[in-house]
């Protein structure tokens, strides 16, 4: 059993760069500053929720878009008519069409051929090339009608979210944030995370706001007087009063070149000061020339700004904005105005703010809990299999240390729950060597020589890692696709270390212990544990108790079912929107007082729930009538109202989650399960027969139910970590059956003629020791962050240590009888057709 010196010299390269990716992730700043120039200095990027900031999912105002199209399509309709002389006061907005009444035939046609020159051929869905219109112009019943086809609302939206990119990254950069993250997510929105901002409040207000500025004339309209026709009454920015202002824009504020925040020179009053282009200047000087002592309005997004009146002609160019502006707000705006007006409004519809002490607590919670976890697994696997277990140890370390050296070369972010993740797949990890640990033992036990008990052992190992993996990486896959932010950071680090775990435990550690064997020359391998902790033989008759098992899973299955109905899920703000907001006060907080001041701000249902210390408070809210704009104003609400009553209090997380977005999260996370289920089914089938598919899929409805009825029972909150903690159950569960099943399918193949509740019974009882012990090391890695992990990661921590445990006796107790009484269905049902098939002879 030798194995190439090309393999070896490979896997030591890979193993080298690995250590040396991860290495500057346990170095400082200084340390990393006084390396050589040409060692690499990336680390593994820290997540929001390990260092602090905000995200926010901005989505673009796609009917707002819709609609300043069809008012811009309606001024060219009536604008290419007027230029070929025909009538077009009948044109006019119907819904989401332009309609135009022409009862002459031969204009009619004239205008059907101007119109359609509008059209402008647009890229189809697939971006492969221009072809379809952007408008449909069609004629019936003496008129014309132009609408606005999918393929030019999607081009116009296209381009209007690649626009508000430019202008938001603009924006952020304008304010001076660190290193953001502005990118697009799907059709209509993009994601912006920006670490270290504990407030977003101000940058909700410069990401949020169209910034389209307006110049206007005041309408000379007394009070109580009829308003014009082209007159609308707009509110002052500040104070609400009313101004008449004409609807004509007199210069538009994309002429402006630049805007700056300063202060008045005879006042001190902050005040904003801009400039406009040749062209804006000329209108500009214009307007004042003919407007001298009439007022003049300055409109940001529907507000009146300020409205002075026009003392002397301005020829320079410039002018300013005051208006009883604080210093922040001066500087907002002129932000907003030097990087320019979005095309259509941005909407917040998600919100998630972590402050950076919360942060710093989780990072050191996540390394005191991942250090503990990892010390208990490398104790147990001493315990279980002595010097043996050592090589174990090695590859685990290598495991996690090449997992920190993939995630720091791909740019991955590390997240809390990409931690317990981490943790996880340091538990998979150990599965694959009690594997191969446990056959290389049965092997020896034969009376086989060293290496070939070593090599039987690998091979017979191999496949099942190989099947428990697969479906480990279906639950993985599925929670990347449908999983979002935190969610989608633990998948990969469960994809990584489920890949790495291949590489380490199979590939590391048989080289290693043909090393040790080979070196110390020995003839056959004894791996005995220094800690026995079952008999070495077992000869349980498990399916004596089938019925008692099958009967107790089905009635903690019903009462789960009976849970979700009553008292039902605690479903979080991800699945049914709403407002939760962390605060750390200076004093013990009043529960009492917090819950009378907030119930006054008449925002709707407010829980209060004190978790950690007596000054931490979690404050939650129900979602809010008038979607997403009311779940922002609500959030600015509640900072108020708390911070009155303590002026010194913290805010350690906000989250803000609208009704699309939860709907859409409520939604992908059912599917995500379903398809998961749908997938391991298939594989299995693939892999193994039907009964057995069936088997596990049945189980596994069994399984699913109990984890949602502790869910129930102990309130736990459902949210997007809930359904990663269901996910990796499913793969765990179904992880575990694979092994019991592969067992029974090589005995099957040997032993065709012993009874199936025998070779069910005797495959059991061999795996038993397996079974038990990787759930004992998957809990010993998980138990550390179930206990100290804190309310970030409870939702999964504290549900994996009970899933592991449900999956665990639900292998033996249940899936194994469901395919005995799908055996026995099978054999009498074959049994039954033997004779008709003797009797159909007969008669032929």
């Amino acid at each position: 059993m030798r194995t190439s010196r090309w393999v070896v010299v490979t896997y030591t390269i890979i193993i080298l760069a690995g250590i040396i990716a991860a290495l500057p992730n346990a170095l400082t700043s200084k340390q990393l500053a006084a390396l050589p120039s040409w060692f690499p200095k990336q680390q593994v990027t820290l997540g929001l929720d390990l260092q602090g900031g905000s995200h926010l999912v901005l989505e673009v105002d796609a009917a707002a878009l819709k609609t300043d199209r069809l008012r811009s399509l309606l001024d060219d309709v009536r604008g290419a008519l007027r230029k070929e002389r025909i009538n077009a006061s009948s044109a006019r907005l119907a819904g989401d069409a332009i309609v135009v009444n022409i009862p002459d035939d031969v204009q009619r046609a004239k205008a059907l051929a101007t119109l359609q020159s509008l059209a402008v051929p647009v890229s189809g869905g697939l971006g492969l090339g221009g072809g379809k219109p952007d408008i449909e112009v069609t004629t019936a019943d003496k008129q014309i009608k132009v609408v606005l086809t999918e393929a030019g609302q999607r081009d116009k939206l296209d381009a209007a979210l690649q626009q508000s990119l430019e202008i938001v990254r603009q924006r952020v950069d304008q304010v001076g944030v660190a290193e953001p993250t502005i990118q697009r997510v799907g059709s209509d929105r993009m994601l912006v995370q920006l670490p270290g901002l504990q407030d977003p409040t101000r940058l909700r207000e410069l990401l949020g706001s169209t910034a389209k500025m307006t110049f206007h004339m005041v309408a000379n309209v007394a009070n109580g007087e009829p308003l014009p026709r082209g007159v609308s009454m707009l509110p002052d920015a500040k104070s609400g009063a009313q101004y008449p202002v004409e609807d004509r824009v007199a210069l538009d504020g994309a002429r402006l070149t630049d805007a700056r925040a300063g202060f008045d020179q005879r006042t001190q009053e902050p005040l904003v000061s801009f400039r406009f282009d040749s062209v804006g200047a000329r209108q500009f000087a214009e307007i004042t020339a003919a407007n001298v002592g009439k007022p003049f309005a300055i409109v940001l997004d529907g507000k009146v700004l300020s409205a002075p009146s026009i003392r002397e002609p301005i020829t320079g160019g410039s002018g300013q904005i005051s208006g009883s502006f604080s210093v922040e707000e001066t500087v907002t705006l002129s932000a907003l105005l030097r990087a320019g007006a979005l095309p259509a409004p941005l909407t917040v519809i998600e919100e998630r703010t972590v402050g950076p002490d919360l942060g710093g607590d989780v990072i050191k919670m996540g390394i005191y809990t991942g250090i503990a976890g990892f010390v208990a697994v490398v104790l147990f696997m001493v315990a279980l299999y002595g010097t043996w277990g050592m090589i174990a140890n090695f590859a685990l370390l290598l495991h996690l240390i090449l997992t920190f050296g993939v995630l720091t070369l791909i740019g991955g972010t590390l997240t809390l729950p990409g931690i317990a993740g981490i943790i996880l797949g340091i538990g998979f990890g150990v599965d694959a060597n009690i594997l191969i640990n446990e056959r290389i033992r049965e092997e020896s036990k034969k009376g086989l020589s060293a290496f070939a008990a070593l090599d039987n052992g690998f091979k017979r190992a191999y496949s099942t890692i190989v099947d428990a993996n697969v479906t480990s990486l279906i639950a993985t896959g599925l929670l990347f696709m449908f999983g979002s932010g935190p969610v989608r950071g633990f998948a990969i680090t469960m994809f990584l270390g489920t890949c790495l775990s291949m590489f380490t435990a199979v590939s590391v550690t048989r080289i290693l212990m043909a090393a040790v064997v080979r070196r110390k020359r020995l003839k056959t391998i004894t791996i005995e544990p220094l800690i026995r902790f079952f008999p070495e033989k077992t000869s349980i008759s498990f399916m004596k108790a089938r019925y008692l098992g099958i009967g107790m899973s089905i009635f903690l299955s019903l009462a789960s079912i009976g849970l979700f109905f009553k008292p039902g899920l605690n479903y979080g703000i991800d699945f049914k929107g709403g407002i939760q907001v962390e605060i750390a006060t200076s004093t013990p907080a009043d529960l009492a007082q917090l819950r009378s001041t907030l119930g006054g701000l008449n925002i709707g249902e407010v829980a209060l729930q004190q978790i950690g210390g007596e000054g931490n408070v979690l404050i939650r809210v129900q979602r809010q009538e008038g979607g997403e704009t009311a779940q922002t104003a609500a959030v600015d609400t509640i900072k108020a109202a708390v911070q009155k009553l303590d002026p010194s209090v913290k805010f350690e997380r906000t989250e803000v989650v609208g009704p699309k977005v939860s709907g859409e999260l409520a939604q992908s996370g059912i599917l995500a399960v379903v398809l998961a289920a749908l997938a391991m089914l298939v594989y299995i089938w693939w892999r193994f027969e039907w009964n057995f598919a069936i088997g596990a899929i049945a189980t596994l409805v069994l399984d699913t139910t109990k984890m949602v009825g502790f869910f129930a029972l102990f309130g736990l909150d459902f949210n997007l970590t809930a359904i990663a903690a269901l996910l990796t159950i499913i793969g765990y569960s179904v992880n575990d059956k694979v092994v019991v099943y592969d067992r029974m399918r090589e005995n099957l193949r040997l032993y065709k003629k012993m009874p199936l509740r025998e070779i069910i019974d005797m495959s059991i009882n061999q795996v038993f020791a397996r079974c038990i012990y990787t759930s004992v090391a998957i809990l010993l890695s998980m138990l550390p962050m179930a206990i100290w992990g804190g309310s970030a990661v409870e939702n999964f921590a504290i549900p994996m240590v009970f899933g592991v445990f449900i999956a665990t006796t639900s292998s033996i107790f249940i899936a194994a009888p469901i395919l005995l009484l799908l055996g026995d269905w099978w054999q009498h049902r074959s049994a039954g057709r033997e004779p008709s098939t003797a009797v159909a002879a007969t008669k032929a």
